[in-house]
């Protein structure tokens, strides 16, 4: 894997590490975390922070109630959760998401395939199949896209993004993403709004196709 030049944002690995990332932008944060030393290195002290903090923060009383509630969770049988090991392109948290099964791809056309992993009203996020050389269609958003590449590359108006690289493109970005030569491109990207698509046809199959 060559060396990772795009890098997850600060403010976003510190959401993340305090559980305050909504759940599509946490599975691209967590497999970017996966792939990327120096990204995994400030999670590890945003988690040491967070906890330096809790140790020294104040107590307070709770009811009695409450008290109850909480010793009788901890009363209930623990069931371990099932770690997910990285599968060829997919690092542990895509596996994860996937519940340790292959990807379900459905036609976009021109080659060009996706998965979707879950949608809901925090966004959605989807693994995104490009053939090499194929362009998807230009665009621009009302929110944040986080796109992370998992096999082979692609390149738009900003740069080239190649494997753990993670573009964050937000309502400033209208750009044209072509799938580099070699592999295919596959990304994993979570929105938290639908595209803005600057022409007619993606506009239609929008809905269709959940973009």
């Amino acid at each position: 894997m060559s060396a990772i030049t795009h890098h997850t944002p600060d403010s976003l690995i510190a959401a993340y590490a305090s559980g305050n990332l909504s759940q599509p932008y946490s599975v691209v944060v967590a497999a970017h975390i996966s792939l990327c030393l120096e990204c995994r290195a400030s999670y590890e002290a945003h988690q040491t922070v967070g906890g330096t903090f809790l140790e020294t923060s104040e107590t307070e009383l709770v009811s009695e109630g409450l008290k109850a509630g909480l010793l009788d969770l901890l009363d209930e049988p623990f069931e371990a959760q099932k770690t997910y090991q990285r599968s060829g392109a997919y690092p542990g948290p895509v596996m994860e998401a996937l519940k340790g099964k292959p990807p379900r791809w459905k036609r976009l056309g021109m080659g060009t395939r996706q998965s979707i992993l879950s949608s809901g009203p925090d966004g959605s996020v989807r693994l995104l199949y490009i053939p090499p050389g194929q362009a998807v269609p230009d665009h621009s958003h009302n929110g944040l896209e986080l796109t992370l590449v998992l096999q082979g590359s692609f390149h738009d108006e900003t740069g080239r993004f190649e494997v753990g690289d993670i573009e964050i493109a937000d309502q400033s970005l209208e750009h044209t993403p072509i799938a580099g030569m070699g592999a295919p491109c596959i990304c994993l990207a979570a929105t938290d709004t639908p595209l803005r698509f600057a022409s007619l046809i993606p506009r239609l199959l929008q809905p269709i196709l959940r973009i």
